[in-house]
């Protein structure tokens, strides 16, 4: 009788139980690259949207909205990133400023309702954007408020 415990050691070692800790295989993974994020998403109206770019890190794109001063009322903008940082999901950029107001958003990709990419809100990109404005006494005004934007579908691949 004293060999089964052995024979039970031995074979732990030979086929170790899983633990919660260990990482799945890599075939089941599920992990998505940040340059995935990349696409068309949904802005603060409807008709506009954020634009954005992730390749290698590096961060682009631009946000086009209809304006809202007494000078660009109703008008198409296009205000394109002055700067922007990608680390996995987090996501942060700073818009150019056009006719004295600039955004900054700071927020994070998660999965969203969308079954596949084909659908809308398959990503959803959450954070605080930021609204700040120069008026014509150079005083800066900021406004934040929490933001939800939704993918729009990707095209389906060729057949």
């Amino acid at each position: 009788m004293k060999f089964l415990p052995v024979f039970i050691f031995s074979a732990l070692l030979l086929f170790p139980i899983p633990t919660q800790a260990q990482a799945a295989p890599s075939q089941y993974a599920t992990t998505v690259s940040a340059d995935d994020y990349s696409g068309m998403y949904t802005f603060v109206k409807d008709g506009e949207f954020v634009q954005v770019t992730i390749e290698g890190g590096k961060v682009s794109g631009f946000i086009s909205r209809f304006g809202d001063s007494d000078t660009d009322k109703g008008t198409f903008l296009d205000q394109f990133f002055k700067s922007g940082k990608s680390e996995g999901a987090q996501l942060s950029f700073t818009t150019e400023s056009i006719h004295g107001v600039w955004f900054t958003f700071e927020g994070a990709f998660s999965r969203g309702p969308g079954k596949t990419g084909d659908e809308e809100g398959y990503y959803v990109l959450r954070g605080t954007l930021t609204r700040s404005s120069t008026d014509a006494g150079k005083k800066i005004t900021s406004q934040e408020r929490a933001v939800e934007f939704r993918s729009f579908p990707r095209d389906a691949p060729a057949r």
